[in-house]
This record gives structure tokens, C-alpha cells and sequence, in this order.
């Protein structure tokens, strides 16, 4: 192992299947599934993410003298920026005005995947000086093969809070956004958390809540291996459904849904709705060490409110029940705070290649920067929550 004088060799990997799972969640750890080999595996053998779809794989691999694995990161070269939901088209569209060229790019993330967690995957066996060494090392060896790439840029997105710090101070340029999740503060039941609400902000979710069980709807929450291939057949005719009707495009196909089931078993979390038998709409969920990650959504009938009921107060009822601090419920949607959702920050980090482009999307993010500020303490102000003297 390295200690401070030698120089790290890193590897790149086009594949998942070429990294031993076990090796790989050494590193990921079990806290976020996303960063599983197992859900990572999947998008991969599902084809969702391939070469074929614009995310050919570069991950960053580390090995150890015994041959196994002390670092990794989640690495892609992209020739798009679709499913990423941290958005630089304006940043291609002006460069390549210019006269640039943006794509392609590299993209440390999890495709197609809104949610905060470790991009610098470090082996906790570690001692703490040989995990900054290695942290410090995938930094490095990102920005070194963005650079043996001839890349414009690379671009990493949803990473912690620290490690935002850490490619803040390795030079890289620093971004932040906003999401709205919702907190357990130690809540015993959905009407204690009702309860910590103003009245008008409580009747509305109890109306939504009724308005549903009054359509006749059969609400399940169904987990791991009783979730059937039939589950996942009418959830995919959902999936697709609502990409058609929302964004125009799938970015998940059928096998991907099959494997997510077959290889994260109990941290697959699937709402299912029927009404007189037949399944007419799902959310899809992943448990994390003390998180639940709502993921996506799908309908084929029209009911009020069930969206809500669906992605958000089953997810709220989930984790009171089975004690997790937190729900996330994907990107963008102000119309949560009105829910119990709160403002929290996300964070993404930027190499940019060109001098006079950088310096041109630093001026932007410090300007952007103060906007989300503006809109985080406005969205604070309308809290649903009672005001406590």
C-alpha cells in the first residue's frame, strides 16, 4: 500500500463485470445502493447504461498488493447529457458556439440517479491517512485521464458534502443545487408527524389522503422477493407510460428492473397500486442504511392526489415504520414543501479544460450559487411546520 512516497497506480475499467463485487462494496460500503456493484452491475448488464447509450464505462480502480481493490469510483465517458439532472446544456450550447467542442465528457455519477452519495469509493479498513491518500488519488486520476482523453470537461454530480470540499480544494470548480427530502424527527406515526404541521397544511394531506381511499384503491408495500415478475411487468408499462407522457424518453429498459429485484433483494421497496384487482399505478423505492430514495413513478389511470399518496406519504409511513431518518423523493418538485419535503442541498463538482471556458462557468456557478440561496430561504419561509416560539 502506498504510504505518502509511492506513486498510486490506477486503473481503468470498461466494465463492472471486470471488478469482483465483493472488492467493489468493500469500498462502496452498504450505507447508499446505488453505488453497489449490484445496482451499478445492473444498469450495465441491462444495457441501460452501455456504450450503445452514450455511457461507456472508466471506472477507477485501485488495487491493493494482495489484488484486491482499495479505492474505485463510478467513471463514464459520455457523448450526451441525458440522465444526468444536473444540467450543462447551456454550457455545451455556448461552447460549441464558440467554436468548442463539448462532447465527449467524462461523468463520475450514478446514470440516471438524483441522489447524494459517495463518488470516491475508499476501502474503511483503511487506515484514516491512507483513505485521504486514496481520495485524493481518484481526484487526481480523474482529472489525469480527462486529460489523456482530450476531454472538455469532467463533471461530477451528486457527490457528499465532503468530498464537494475535497474536489473544491483540489481546484476543481463547485456547484450547488437543491432538493427537498423529508425528515424523521423521531415520529411514532403518520399523524405525529401531522400533528407537527399548521391546521390548514394537516387538512389538506388528510383530504389528498382521503380522496384516495375513497376511489376504491388498494394500496400496497411490497419488498424483496415479494416482488414477482408480474409486479415488475405492470411496473414497466408504468415506467413507460409516464416517460412518454413527461419526458419522451426511457432510460431504463425492462431486464434492468428484473436484475434490480434479483440483485438488491430486500432494499427494493415497490409500492403497487390496484383498483378492483388489476394494478393501475407504482412507485419504486431503495432503502439505504437510514434513508429511503423514492425513484420512479408510473400511472396508466387518472386519480387525484395518488401521486402524492404514492411517492410521497406511503414513503413517509415506510420509514416511520421501519425507523429511517430520512425520504428522498428525486429531483426538483417545490410542490413538496407543502408536504413535509424541506429544502437541502446537493452538490456537484466541474474540471473544465479550456482556461477561458472555466473562467467562464466559475462567474456563472457564483451567480447561480446565490440564486439557490435566495430560493432555499424563500422555500424556508413557507415551511408547512408550526412555527415554535
Amino acid at each position: 500500500m502506498p504510504d505518502g512516497r509511492d506513486a498510486v497506480a490506477i486503473k481503468v475499467v470498461k466494465s463492472l463485470a471486470e471488478v469482483p463485487p465483493e472488492a467493489w462494496d468493500a469500498c462502496a460500503g452498504t450505507d447508499n445502493p446505488f453505488v453497489s456493484h449490484a445496482f451499478l452491475s445492473a444498469l450495465e448488464d441491462s444495457g441501460s447504461a452501455a456504450a450503445e447509450t452514450g455511457w461507456l464505462g472508466q471506472h477507477l480502480v485501485i488495487e491493493d498488493p494482495a489484488g484486491g481493490i482499495a479505492a474505485c469510483a463510478p467513471l463514464y465517458l459520455k457523448n450526451h447529457s441525458y440522465g444526468e439532472y444536473v444540467f450543462d446544456w447551456g454550457w455545451a450550447d455556448a461552447y460549441e458556439r464558440a467554436g468548442g467542442r463539448y462532447y465527449p465528457k467524462l461523468q463520475c455519477s450514478v446514470p440516471f440517479t438524483p441522489v447524494t452519495g459517495p463518488r470516491l469509493l475508499v476501502n474503511a479498513a483503511l487506515p484514516a491517512d491512507q483513505r485521504r491518500e486514496m481520495r485524493a488519488a481518484l481526484i487526481a486520476g480523474m482529472a489525469q485521464l480527462a486529460q489523456n482523453l482530450g476531454v472538455s470537461s469532467l463533471h461530477v454530480t451528486f457527490p457528499t458534502e465532503d468530498e464537494w470540499e475535497a474536489f473544491g480544494q483540489a481546484g476543481y470548480l463547485q456547484r450547488i443545487g437543491q432538493q427537498f427530502h423529508w425528515e424523521n424527527k423521531g415520529f411514532a406515526t403518520f399523524d405525529a408527524f401531522l400533528d407537527e404541521l399548521s391546521s390548514r397544511k394537516r387538512k389538506n394531506i388528510k383530504k389528498e389522503r382521503r380522496c384516495v381511499h375513497e376511489a376504491g384503491l388498494d394500496i400496497r408495500v411490497l419488498e424483496g422477493a415479494d416482488i414477482t415478475e408480474a409486479h415488475w411487468d405492470a411496473f414497466f408499462r408504468f415506467y413507460m407510460d409516464t416517460s412518454d407522457k413527461k419526458w419522451g424518453q426511457a432510460y431504463l429498459d425492462r431486464r434492468f428492473f428484473s436484475l434490480l429485484g434479483e440483485r438488491l433483494g430486500r432494499a427494493v421497496v415497490l409500492v403497487v397500486v390496484e383498483k378492483d384487482g388489476r394494478p393501475v399505478a407504482g412507485a419504486l423505492n431503495l432503502r439505504g442504511g437510514d434513508t429511503l430514495y423514492g425513484r420512479n413513478w408510473g400511472c396508466v389511470a387518472d386519480y387525484r392526489f395518488l401521486h402524492f399518496e404514492a411517492c410521497y406519504y406511503q414513503a413517509i409511513d415506510y420509514a416511520i415504520a421501519h425507523g429511517l431518518k430520512w425520504v428522498e423523493a428525486g429531483a426538483q418538485g417545490p410542490h413538496k414543501v407543502q408536504r413535509g419535503y424541506l429544502p437541502r442541498r446537493t452538490y456537484s463538482a466541474h474540471w473544465i479544460a479550456d482556461p477561458g471556458f472555466r473562467d467562464a462557468v466559475r462567474h456563472f456557478l457564483e451567480d447561480e450559487a446565490r440564486g439557490i440561496q435566495r430560493e432555499m430561504s424563500a422555500y424556508g419561509r413557507f415551511s408547512p411546520f408550526k412555527k415554535h416560539s
